[in-house]
């Protein structure tokens, strides 16, 4: 039986990721320490979803790490041997980033380091897939010419038809600290794969989202602004008259891809990942449609003062992740991605 192991497994795409592949009949090795509910509070927990993974799979088998364990995760590598790697911990906000600089670059980068290096010792032919972030860009996208529609913001600039793609400059830009410390372990994955011949991938994301994401304000666009709209809460919009524009993709999708690359590795490569054109809205846009699953009007308030680093209008060019891998692509829709999130987060709240 293969064996995967991945990091931040009780996450959104952790956990996703691990039923998709024990689904097919992999042995699931996830390593989480609830990190998110010391980042972000009760509101964050993941425990829930360890449960639930622990209970739904067979195979699956948890191991309480920190990825800031250097040692640790040298032994764990070690013992476990797996097929594959999916590395998807993170310090997730780039809001928190700046009130804890230390945490959050020894997670994201030194982290990603204490992975790589952990599975060229012990594994190197094992696919290695990171998940990265559209804030490596830092703001370089807000600088693309735009135009003002009645709901959102959209490119004038007709180079990008398609959006964002990856040969886009991540330099000269502010990323927030958040946005930096990714890029360092952006950087670092497509280094083991071009200087010690690994094969990694870096997933720059966009909007992930999904029905078992635990949205905080902070981190968690759609699923926090489900749950507010659920539990009649205001929710706050920071900035550019809240027609921001974030392309979103379902976690499913996500493990797909995830499947798609370790089927077909590649040495040192990066992809745009998110819901492309077609799955982007706004979050004026993001209110109506939540509105229409729950029936619930939308409660908010307005701040003049944009996040820093906040894309006005952001949504990945999925060109080269679809030529090099054909058999992928978007299956789930916006609309579709919210209803299973206002479902979600009803039945959590019945439970």
């Amino acid at each position: 039986m293969k064996k995967l192991l991945i990091t931040g497994s009780s996450g959104l795409i952790g956990s996703e990721v691990s039923v998709y592949f024990a689904g097919r009949g992999w042995a699931i090795h996830g390593v989480d320490n609830n990190q998110r509910a010391v980042f972000f509070g009760p509101q964050g927990d993941t425990r829930w979803n360890q449960k639930r993974l622990e209970s739904l799979l067979p195979n699956f088998v948890h191991h309480e790490h920190d990825i800031r364990d250097r040692d640790g995760i040298a032994r764990l590598m070690k013992e476990v041997q797996p097929d594959a790697i999916v590395h998807t911990a993170a310090q997730p906000s780039h809001d928190r980033a700046a009130s804890i600089p230390f945490d959050d670059f020894d997670t994201n980068a030194v982290g990603t380091l204490n992975l790589l290096e952990a599975a060229r010792q012990n594994c190197p032919e094992s696919p290695f897939v990171h998940m990265s972030t559209n804030k490596v860009y830092g703001d370089r996208p807000n600088r693309i010419p735009m135009i003002e529609l009645e709901t959102r913001w959209d490119y004038a600039d007709g180079q990008y038809p398609n959006g964002i793609p990856e040969d886009f400059s991540i330099d000269q830009s502010e990323h927030s600290l958040f946005g930096a410390s990714k890029v360092a372990a952006d950087v670092m994955v497509q280094e083991y794969g071009r200087y010690f011949g690994m094969r990694t991938c870096c997933l720059r994301g966009g909007c992930l989202t999904g029905p078992n994401h635990t949205g905080v304000e902070l981190h968690g666009f759609l699923s926090f602004l489900v749950k507010c709209n659920l539990q009649e809460r205001e929710y706050r919009i920071f900035g550019y008259q809240g027609k921001q524009v974030r392309d979103n993709i379902h976690s499913h999708d996500v493990a797909r891809f995830v499947d798609e690359f370790i089927n077909a590795p590649r040495s040192g490569e990066v992809y745009n990942i998110g819901g492309g054109k077609a799955n982007s809205c706004s979050i004026l846009e993001a209110f109506k449609i939540a509105e229409q699953c729950s029936g619930k009007a939308m409660r908010y308030s307005y701040v003049q003062e944009n996040r820093i680093g906040d894309h006005i209008c952001y949504y990945s060019d999925l060109s080269k992740m679809r030529a090099h891998y054909p058999a992928w692509d978007i299956t789930i829709s916006l609309e579709e991605t919210i209803a299973q999130i206002v479902r979600a987060w009803q039945e959590r709240a019945s439970d």
